[in-house]
């Protein structure tokens, strides 16, 4: 029995998981595409699109941009915070660009994009 009101008492000590109820299928990504921009030395890339929450409550994501070669295969991949640390309000959205975070290679071919985790901040 002292073992249980130990336990109760951890748990009720713990710090609350920083995990939202929401889910990566509560948010969508929308207009997003890539593009690269040619100047002096190496293209850069542009790769925006518009992350929307669509779930009951505030909450962030965390999105993946897969690069990939003419076989699907996979060459690069990054990821970010579109929000930062902040959470999106239900039925908004934030605008992002996380071309910068690639570094140009002839052998990119297609690319995905994907929400990987989420969070309440």
């Amino acid at each position: 029995m002292k073992k249980i009101a130990i336990a109760a008492a951890l748990f009720v000590a713990a710090p609350l998981s920083a995990h939202a109820a929401c889910a990566a299928k509560d948010f969508t990504i929308d207009g997003f595409a890539v593009k690269l921009q040619q100047g002096s030395g190496q293209p850069r890339f542009s790769m925006k699109g518009n992350l929307v929450n669509k779930c009951g409550e505030a909450a962030a994501a965390q999105i993946r941009i897969d690069a990939k070669d003419a076989t699907g295969k996979v060459v690069a991949s990054k990821q970010g915070w579109p929000a930062g640390t902040s959470n999106i309000e239900p039925g908004k959205s934030v605008d992002f660009d996380l071309g910068r975070l690639f570094r140009y290679s002839p052998d990119m071919q297609d690319y995905t994009v994907v929400v990987s985790d989420v969070k309440a901040w």
